[in-house]
């Protein structure tokens, strides 16, 4: 998984949830910057970093139910 995937993911999810970068980033993964040093390529992402970012965009927004049959 590439970092600019990754991007992608947390741009959708501040699109969706109107949390400020520095925000996320600090609850995330504890780095206000994480964030804007993804969009100005100043970060490489591990497969670690990029599970706990995942994991806490799933807390906070948890995938819809599905309908019942």
């Amino acid at each position: 998984m590439s970092t600019q995937a990754l991007l992608t993911e947390i741009e959708a999810f501040l699109t969706d949830t109107d949390m400020p970068t520095s925000t996320f980033g600090r609850r995330a993964v504890n780095d206000w910057k994480f964030v804007r040093d993804l969009r100005d390529g100043k970060r490489r992402v591990w497969p670690e970093t990029a599970e706990k970012v995942r994991k806490f965009m799933a807390d906070v927004r948890p995938a819809p139910a599905k309908a019942a049959a």
